[in-house]
Parts: C-alpha cells; sequence; structure tokens
C-alpha cells in the first residue's frame, strides 16, 4: 500500500466511535483538539475527549467502549502500550461531571502503565512505567513509580509511591511519603511533560506531510 494511503486508513480505523450496545445507546465519537498528537498506531474509541497538546504514543489503547467518558488533560502524554478503560457503571465526579476515567493536565502516563475506571488522575501526576491504577483517585502532584498498584484508595497530594509497591488500604495510602527537595524524582514529571510537549508539535508537523515522513524513513544508505 501506498505509505500516505496507509497513514490515511490508520487514522480511519484507530479512531472511531463506540459500537451501539444497551449499556452505550449512541455511537459516541471522540472529541480531538486540532493540536493533539495520535500516532496513527494509537487507537481512541468512544466518548473520549483528548485536549489541547496531548501527545498520544504508538499502541496506546484508550477505549470507551464500555465505561465512559474518558477525559485526558491539556499537556498530558500518553506513552507507548498505556491502556485507559472503564467498567461501564461505576463513575468519579470530577469539576461537576461524571467520568469513568479523568486524566489531568501536565500529566504523564509512562510506558505500558494503565488507568482503569473508575479512575481519577490529577495535574502533574506521573504514572510510572507498568504502574497500575484502578478504582482509585491520584490528587495532584503525584509520583508513582514504575510497577507499583493503586487500588481502591485515594492518594493524597505530593506523595510518592515506591517502585513496586502495592496500596490497598487507604491507612497505607495516608502514609505515604512526601515529596521534598531530598526526593530523587521530584522533577521527573516536569522533564517528560516538557519533552512531550515538543515531541507533539514536532511530530504533528511531519504528519501535516506524511510523504515526507515516509521519504524520510525510508533513506537509507548502503553500505
Amino acid at each position: 500500500m501506498n505509505p500516505v494511503i496507509a497513514y490515511k486508513e490508520y487514522n480511519k480505523i484507530t479512531i472511531i466511535p463506540a459500537p451501539k450496545t444497551s449499556f452505550t445507546p449512541q455511537n459516541e465519537l471522540p472529541k480531538i483538539k486540532s493540536d493533539a498528537y495520535i500516532h496513527p498506531m494509537a487507537s481512541v474509541i468512544g466518548d473520549t475527549t483528548i485536549e489541547s497538546g496531548v501527545n498520544i504514543e504508538p499502541f496506546a489503547s484508550i477505549r470507551a467502549d464500555e465505561g465512559a467518558p474518558i477525559y485526558i488533560g491539556k499537556d498530558s502524554n500518553i506513552q507507548d502500550n498505556v491502556v485507559i478503560h472503564g467498567l461501564r457503571d461505576d463513575k468519579y465526579e470530577k469539576n461537576g461531571h461524571k467520568y469513568s476515567v479523568y486524566i489531568g493536565e501536565n500529566t504523564s502516563l509512562a510506558h505500558q502503565s494503565q488507568v482503569h475506571g473508575p479512575s481519577i488522575v490529577g495535574d502533574n501526576v506521573f504514572v510510572g512505567m507498568q504502574a497500575f491504577v484502578f478504582k482509585a483517585k491520584i490528587c495532584d502532584n503525584v509520583v508513582i513509580e514504575p510497577a507499583a498498584k493503586i487500588i481502591g484508595v485515594e492518594i493524597p497530594p505530593n506523595r510518592y509511591i515506591e517502585a513496586g509497591k502495592i496500596i490497598k488500604k487507604q491507612e497505607d495510602a495516608d502514609k505515604l511519603p512526601v515529596i521534598d527537595d531530598n526526593y530523587i524524582d521530584k522533577n521527573i514529571n516536569k522533564t517528560v511533560v516538557e519533552d512531550n510537549k515538543e515531541l507533539a508539535k514536532g511530530y504533528l508537523q511531519i504528519m501535516a506531510y506524511p510523504q515526507n515522513y515516509y521519504l524520510l524513513s525510508y533513506n537509507v544508505t548502503k553500505d
């Protein structure tokens, strides 16, 4: 297939409405701001709002076909192989609206992490590689280190969860350490967000002319 046509076809099959079911009677379409970047091999399905400056990378799956709606705030990034999905009947309230999954502004979901609704992830949050959030509320300015699991609790603001730790009791969530100047990863999300904002703009410029993108991709010199 011609690479330009292939690019267009990917967009047709990966950004689609949710199917009509007994629990989603309407074919709700994603609502995506024009300056958000979605890689052709990411999928966005159903009643999903993606705000300005969001960067969504390859093989991310944002699927509002069961639990809906899903919201992703301004300048957040959804990295490779991230899964965002929700249970159909459970929602949490944020800013006067109910969501299956709500992701705030300037938040990072790193590679292979999962946020399963009902869940709320606040502003300026870093969700590390292979971390898992389910039936949880993550307040602002939290760092979830890689492979940590957050289930059924509310994480207070300005806390961090150590790599691999499992938090299932509210008393454990309330005792989590506070992010201070001694915490080595206190600025990790700031750096990741800044980089991904630039990446989103750069990818949008490239993909405005997909034929150039493919020419660059295959401009390989022989030894």
